[in-house]
C-alpha cells in the first residue's frame, strides 16, 4: 500500500483524527480509512495532538549532501594508495581498511564521509575486495570488574614496511573494559621493558588482582624448555621465578598463564588492529625512524582507547573503564611500597643474590662493591634499577631488611644483566 501522504490530503486525515478523538469513529474504522497499522496510526496521532491546526502528512524529502570535488579527489588518492600497498608483495598488507581511510580523511584532511560512501567509491575505482568470512570465536567478557584480570603481551613485528628491524610492541589490557592500560614500542624485548610496563600500570591505576601472560621465558620458567639453558634440570616448572614474576610477587598480584596461543585471543585481536593501523600509516608516509613509528603506535593506542567502539563490549574502552571505577566495580588496589623497602626502585627492578667475601665485598661481573656492615659469608640481595636512556643503573644492596649500600654504575659494565 502506498504512503498515506500519496493517498490522502491533510484535511481528510485531520477529520479522521478529529472524529477518533471525539469518539465518533472506532479505531478499527479509522485504521481502515487511513490504511495504517496501529503503530503508525498512533505515531501520527501524537503529532496531530501536539498541533492539530498545523498538522500535515506531507513532507519535503531532503536532497543528498554532495561531496566536494576536492573531497572526491582526496578519497580517490587515498584509495589508490591502499591499492598500491596491497599490490606491493613486499608489504605485509593484503586487504583494504576503509575505516582507516575514513579516519585519515577526517584527521588529516578534515573531510567527513561515511564508510559506505568510501566503499562505493572503492568499487568505482577498482579498489574493492569482497569481505572474506572470518573464523568464528567466542566474543564475551569473562570478568565482572575492572582490574580483575590484566592481559599482558608483546608483539615482535616489522612495524614499518620500509625498515628491516623487528621492534617489540608491549601492551597491557584490562579484560573487563578492554582499555589498553599500557602500550609502547621498544627496540628490544627485555625483562626490564616488561617490568617498566608493569610499573606504569601499577603507578597509574593500582595493583590488579591477576596478570595474564603467555609462557615466554620472561614470564615463566618451564623445565622442558629452560632447564638445559640454565643447567637446572633438577628444578621443575615454576621452581624458579623470572624477574617479572618476582615483581608480581612483591605486589601480591597473581600470575596466570595462557596454555595456548588461542587462549590469548582477547589481546591478540587489538594487536592485529594496532599492527594494521600502524603499518598502513608508516607505509603511506614512508616512515623509517623508530621515534616516528613509536609516535604513530602511541597515537593509534590513544584512538583505540578513546574513540573506537569495541566490537564485543559495544562501548568505547575508556568510557566503560571510567564507568566501572565510578560505580565501585574495580579490583585495583592502591599501590603501597611493601615494608621494609623504601622506594619504587626496590620493587620495579632486577634482582640477584651475592655472598659477601672475607673482605666484606661483593662482585657483580667486573665491578666490586663494599658492604661494610655485613659479615663475611652472609647473603645479600642486590636490586638493580636500569636507566637505559642514560646508560646507567642504580645498585641497591639489601641485607636483613636494611639498605646497606647504594651505587650508580654504567650499564655497559654489567653486560650479563639482560635489562
Amino acid at each position: 500500500m502506498s504512503q498515506v501522504h500519496k493517498r490522502l490530503n491533510d484535511d481528510l486525515v485531520r477529520n479522521i483524527f478529529s472524529s477518533y478523538e471525539s469518539k465518533q469513529l472506532a479505531l478499527t474504522v479509522a485504521l481502515a480509512q487511513l490504511g495504517l497499522k496501529r503503530r503508525r496510526f498512533f505515531q501520527l496521532l501524537a503529532v496531530y495532538r501536539d498541533n492539530p491546526v498545523a498538522f500535515s502528512v506531507s513532507y519535503q524529502r531532503r536532497g543528498r549532501k554532495l561531496i566536494t570535488a576536492k573531497a572526491e579527489e582526496q578519497i580517490k588518492k587515498e584509495l589508490l594508495k591502499e591499492k598500491a600497498m596491497i599490490e606491493d608483495k613486499a608489504l605485509p598488507i593484503r586487504y583494504y581498511n576503509y575505516s582507516a581511510v575514513k579516519d585519515l580523511l577526517q584527521e588529516k584532511h578534515d573531510i567527513t564521509v561515511s564508510v559506505p560512501t568510501i566503499i562505493a567509491r572503492a568499487k568505482h575505482y577498482d579498489c574493492y575486495q569482497p569481505r572474506q568470512p572470518k573464523a568464528l570465536h567466542a566474543r564475551e567478557v569473562l570478568t565482572n570488574y575492572a582490574g580483575e584480570l590484566v592481559q599482558h603481551d608483546s608483539s615482535h613485528h616489522r612495524w614499518s614496511p620500509y625498515v628491516q628491524d623487528f621492534w617489540t610492541g608491549i601492551t597491557s589490557l584490562d579484560d573487563y573494559s578492554r582499555l589498553i592500560l599500557f602500550g609502547d614500542l621498544f627496540e628490544q624485548e627485555t625483562s626490564w621493558a616488561h617490568i617498566s610496563s608493569l610499573e606504569s600500570v601499577v603507578l597509574g591505576y593500582g595493583c590488579p588482582l591477576k596478570y595474564y601472560t603467555d609462557q615466554h621465558s620472561i614470564f615463566r620458567y618451564v623445565r622442558s624448555r629452560d632447564g638445559q639453558l640454565h643447567q637446572m634440570l633438577n628444578k621443575f616448572t615454576d621452581d624458579i621465578d623470572p624477574q617479572f614474576k618476582q615483581v608480581l610477587k612483591d605486589l601480591s598480584v597473581e600470575s596466570v598463564y595462557a596454555l595456548s596461543p588461542q587462549a590469548k585471543g582477547k589481546i591478540e585481536r587489538p594487536y592485529q588492529w594496532l599492527q594494521d593501523r600502524t603499518v598502513r600509516r608508516c607505509a603511506k608516509d614512508h616512515v623509517v625512524k623508530f621515534s616516528e613509528v613509536r609516535q604513530i603506535f602511541r597515537e593509534e593506542i590513544a584512538r583505540y582507547n578513546t574513540r573506537q567502539v569495541h566490537s564485543t563490549t559495544k562501548e568505547v574502552p575508556i568510557v566503560r573503564f571510567e564507568r566501572a571505577v565510578k560505580a565501585g566495580r574495580s579490583m585495583f588496589r592502591p599501590f603501597v611500597v611493601p615494608k621494609p623497602f623504601q622506594s619504587t626502585k626496590d620493587i620495579f627492578c632486577l634482582r640477584t643474590k651475592r655472598v659477601v667475601n672475607r673482605y666484606q665485598k661483593i662482585s657483580l661481573h667486573n665491578l666490586t662493591f663494599d658492604v661494610p656492615h655485613v659479615r663475611p659469608e652472609q647473603e645479600v640481595l642486590v636490586r638493580l634499577r636500569p636507566n637505559p636512556e642514560q646508560g646507567q643503573a642504580e645498585v641497591r644492596i639489601w641485607h636483613d631488611n636494611d639498605l646497606t649500600a647504594t651505587k650508580t654504575v654504567l650499564l655497559k659494565d654489567i653486560p650479563q644483566v639482560h635489562y
